[in-house]
């Protein structure tokens, strides 16, 4: 129903019941996706714990492949994820050996604290990085060992990855193994932080079982609820309030306010999807006569700010599509540790199809000085492409993709291999659309000033060749 006019200064709409169902349902929808984040970090939370980590003591380690469910996890380098609460244990050190790690600690509500290892202030050198928790004012002892990093949030997550440097992947899970987390208190008697390889476990580390429905509101509770409260989310917390959401209340919505967080959810889903996949911002692209987007739209920071706002559809576009967040992660320069492409659509402009072969032409030398890979990810789940092959990804490191001497490479994908793949191939599901990520790890100059360009994926015909649309060359 509709405002129908004014009568005495008062708002006379033709029926109040319905013109309140769309004022809670407006801002439902927006406080789905501010808070989209925090529900996705605390499904990082709860699937590490239910492959038996514990808090603070027990984290796992994985090579990421298909059957660990995780927005945009990448097949390129083992990973380590420990879920700490800094409730029970008082400040916490993170300890960082020596070595090519690279990783981040963002907090509950999955902001930014601090970078770990290469993309950290101490670099290859490692170093130790001293938590301390929400309202903590007491004196540190020897505070000059650490960087010292205050969280806002008595939960957070810490992941770090180890490069595998010559494919060696048990050097890296080694390097891994070694991480020490403890509290500062015990310090001269750290207590053991165990490690354990789930590579064979299936795992998952997303919030797709909420996300759409009235489970995500009461996750979303129990964090508004077991936190302390962040100055700056504080207009987004009232307007939760306005919801029934406030932590120390119960959570108990009646069947109109049901029907409207649900619908919200459903709704609130879609649109950070449009903001993910099909954006109208002329700044996602990254070259003018290319297909490829960047995942990220905020190359300065880590936090999305631009000046004096809140660049709100780079934050939608990036936490619908992957996790964690930090500087190190959308630097767009030589040098920085990696460097993200999305691809959603082919080179006429389609979206990717499950169901098509297409082929995507690597000029060769790739500019990098560590190595480069292609995920393939299915646009559903967000999460590494389930095909029978069991492959999501083609990479440098571990698969032929520099033959000797040759000027370009070819990688396939779709639901069949083509002949003569030389396993350059993932394997896709027909009826599932889905994205890919090109990465490069130790972009150099030519990655990023157009003298060097990966080719669109272009569907493959049945006499085999691919359908090139004008301007579509795999040269730079």
């Amino acid at each position: 129903m509709e405002l129908v006019g004014f009568r005495g200064g008062y708002p006379v709409p033709e029926s109040a019941a319905d013109s309140f169902d769309r004022v809670d349902a407006r801002r439902a929808v927006e406080a789905y996706r501010f808070f989209y984040p925090v529900v996705s970090m605390e499904g990082i939370l709860r699937g590490t714990r239910a492959v038996g980590a514990a808090d603070n003591t027990v984290a796992p380690l994985l090579l990421p492949h298909p059957h660990h469910v995780g927005f945009t996890l990448g097949s390129d380098a083992p990973c380590l994820g420990a879920a700490l609460d800094l409730g029970r244990s008082g400040p916490l050190v993170i300890e960082v050996p020596p070595g090519p790690l690279a990783g981040l600690v963002d907090d509950h509500y999955h902001r930014w604290l601090v970078d770990l290892g290469l993309s950290g202030r101490n670099g290859a050198r490692g170093g130790r990085v001293l938590l301390l928790p929400p309202g903590h004012g007491r004196h540190v002892p020897d505070a000059e060992r650490y960087e010292v990093v205050r969280s806002d949030t008595w939960h957070v997550l810490c992941v770090l990855r180890a490069l595998p440097l010559d494919g060696d992947v048990a050097r890296a899970n080694a390097l891994l193994a070694s991480v020490r987390v403890y509290p500062l208190v015990r310090r001269d008697d750290p207590p053991r932080f165990v490690v354990v390889n789930r590579d064979d476990t299936a795992m998952d580390t997303t919030p797709l079982a909420w996300e759409e429905n009235l489970e995500y509101w009461r996750v979303l509770h129990r964090v508004i609820d077991t936190e302390p409260p962040v100055g700056e989310l504080r207009p987004m917390l009232g307007l939760l309030a306005e919801l029934g959401i406030e932590a120390g209340r119960r959570f108990a919505p009646e069947a109109r306010m049901e029907r409207i967080l649900t619908e919200a959810a459903r709704q609130g889903r879609d649109e950070l999807l449009m903001s993910a996949f099909a954006s109208r911002r002329p700044d996602r692209m990254v070259w003018p006569d290319r297909a490829w987007e960047w995942a990220g739209l905020r190359p300065e920071n880590g936090t999305f700010e631009r000046p004096g706002s809140l660049d709100m559809e780079a934050r939608d576009r990036w936490f619908a599509q992957a996790i964690l967040a930090s500087p190190a992660m959308f630097r767009r320069e030589p040098g920085a540790g990696s460097l993200y492409w999305l691809g959603v659509r082919d080179g006429d402009g389609e979206y990717l199809d499950g169901g098509r072969t297409y082929r995507l032409r690597v000029p060769l030398p790739v500019p990098r000085t560590l190595f480069w890979s292609v995920t393939v990810y299915d646009a559903a789940t967000r999460s590494e492409i389930a095909a029978d092959q069991g492959q999501a990804s083609l990479r440098s490191l571990f698969d032929d993709l520099e033959p000797a001497g040759a000027g370009h490479v070819d990688l396939y994908i779709g639901p069949a291999a083509p002949a003569r793949t030389t396993g350059r191939w993932i394997q896709t599901v027909p009826g599932r659309g889905w994205f890919a990520y090109f990465r490069i790890y130790g972009p150099t100059g030519p990655a990023f000033d157009g003298a060097w360009r990966p080719g669109d994926f272009e569907a493959v015909d049945r006499a085999g060749r691919a359908r090139l649309a004008p301007g579509n060359c795999a040269g730079g």
